[in-house]
């Protein structure tokens, strides 16, 4: 067996990889062709990007961002409170909170300025949520937030900043639940039930009943102006896009848009929830959840630093910076991305606490980025004695610890990722001598000089504390295998 040089290693390297797509025949709108879709370089090196739950519903700030439909259900807390803050949702509904919706303090340039020190590569604002609102410029609505609330185009100001600075821009899109958000509304006296307002809280069916022909195309079209009017390199799409009566315009949409992305020469990444579309057409998405193991194609999690709504409300609780890192490492481990959410104020402030845990995802990522971006799996995802969550709606109950550790790789460097600072001997038992992974001949820490003191052994790979190296976050530890 050859020696192999290792470098033990706590870093950051940011770089951005220019794609240039070969020519390629135009997808159409089967899935056999789509079938031949590949996930841009830009998205597996990206690893990291921010979501934006922002709309009308951060004026009532309560709940969550479903508020607009809780409001209308008999009996429930929002429903309660609307009441009594608010008055009848027949004399105030919905629709009355968009005139409160003004975004003064919006400042798209320092949102973005604030992603880009977090260490964020992409970002994703939610072009229109269940309720219908557009945040953008649209010839399909009247409801919309340039002719309406803010009168600004947020989507397309946004749009204009990120690339600007240099990262990619994405949106979502929530619209095809929207079928039946209000539906709530038809059962007691609310102004849902006034024809003036059908355009808006339309068309409020059951959840049972199938969408008509009409509604579809609409969903289409306004996906397909999104598209057409900010070219995202990314669109998002939430789980009810797989309901069997949408499939055949889910394939339009994907040759639409991958053919869009063809034109453009720059790759483009479609998300989906649970089995909207097939495996390898598009971007498997799992909602504050993960994998427990790595999957070979290239999948994301989207998660929230608020722990109750993606949106803004008074009474959200957060996550700190060191859940968000180790759950970045371990998700990236596995072949996944992170796309974290924010959810700003109605005035366009983003609140403390998450710009404390975006500062502090950035300030970890400034030292050990190299075991992040542009990196892919190794052959396991990691070792240790903390089990990984894993599914939809599984957020990692059990802290990590660091002696939990994860592997990434990135040409011929192994990265080794401690979920922790360690205080004692780690012990790394896929890196012993019988291991088969080769012989180590040195290690070094990235970030810091010290010496590293270590002894690769028959069934672990041993390596001592460090006692100067600050104390950030976790501790990163980048092997470099030289053959």
């Amino acid at each position: 067996m050859k020696a192999t040089k290792a470098i033990l290693v706590l870093c950051l390297t940011i770089f951005l990889l220019n794609i240039s797509l070969k020519a390629q025949e135009k997808y159409q709108a089967t899935w056999e062709s789509l079938s031949k879709y590949k996930i841009p370089d830009w998205f597996r090196d990206a690893k990291f990007g921010i979501f934006i739950h922002w709309g009308v519903y951060s004026v009532p700030a309560f709940g969550s961002e479903w508020y607009p439909r809780q409001m209308y259900l008999a009996g429930s807390d929002e429903y309660k409170h609307h009441i009594a803050t608010y008055g009848t949702q027949n004399k105030f509904g919905y629709k009355d909170f968009i005139p409160m919706f003004k975004a003064e303090k919006f400042d798209p340039a320092a949102w973005v300025a604030l992603f880009k020190k977090a260490g964020a590569k992409y970002v994703v604002p939610v072009a229109e949520h269940h309720d219908g609102f557009a945040m953008y410029k649209t010839s399909l609505s009247k409801w919309n937030a340039f002719d309406m609330g803010p009168h600004r185009d947020v989507v397309g100001e946004l749009a204009a900043e990120v690339k600007k600075q240099g990262l990619i821009f994405g949106l979502s899109s929530h619209r095809i639940e929207h079928w039946w958000f209000f539906n709530g509304g038809k059962r007691f006296d609310s102004d849902v039930l006034d024809p003036k307002y059908n355009d808006y809280y339309g068309p409020a069916h059951n959840e049972d009943e199938t969408m008509s022909p009409e509604y579809m195309n609409d969903w289409m079209m306004r996906d397909m102006e999104l598209v057409n009017n900010y070219q995202p390199q990314l669109v998002w799409f939430d789980w009810w896009i797989e309901q069997p009566a949408l499939a055949a315009y889910k394939k339009s949409f994907a040759q639409f848009y991958y053919n869009k992305g063809l034109d453009w020469n720059k790759g483009v990444v479609i998300n989906y929830k649970l089995n909207a579309y097939p495996d390898g057409v598009a971007v498997l998405d799992l909602e504050r959840g993960k994998l427990g193991d790595i999957k070979p194609i290239a999948w994301q999690t989207d998660d929230a630093i608020g722990n109750q709504s993606w949106g803004y409300t008074t009474a959200n609780t957060f996550k700190d910076a060191r859940y968000v890192v180790t759950n970045l490492i371990d998700i990236v481990s596995k072949n996944g991305n992170l796309l974290l959410n924010i959810g700003p104020k109605s005035d366009g402030t983003i609140t403390g606490q998450e710009t404390q845990v975006l500062l502090g995802t950035g300030k970890w990522l400034d030292v050990n980025g190299d075991a992040i971006y542009g990196t892919r799996p190794w052959k396991i995802y990691g070792e240790g004695p903390t089990k990984s969550a894993s599914g939809s709606f599984a957020d990692q109950k059990e802290p990590f610890t660091w002696r939990d550790v994860r592997f990434t790789t990135k040409g011929d460097v192994l990265y080794v990722t401690t979920l922790g600072l360690p205080d004692g001997r780690l012990s790394i038992k896929a890196l012993s001598t019988k291991s088969g992974n080769g012989k180590i001949i040195e290690i070094k820490m990235l970030g810091s000089n010290q010496k590293v003191i270590w002894k690769q052994k028959d069934d672990e790979l041993i390596i001592e504390p460090s006692k100067n190296y600050s104390s950030e976050i976790a501790v990163s530890y980048v092997l470099e295998f030289v053959h």
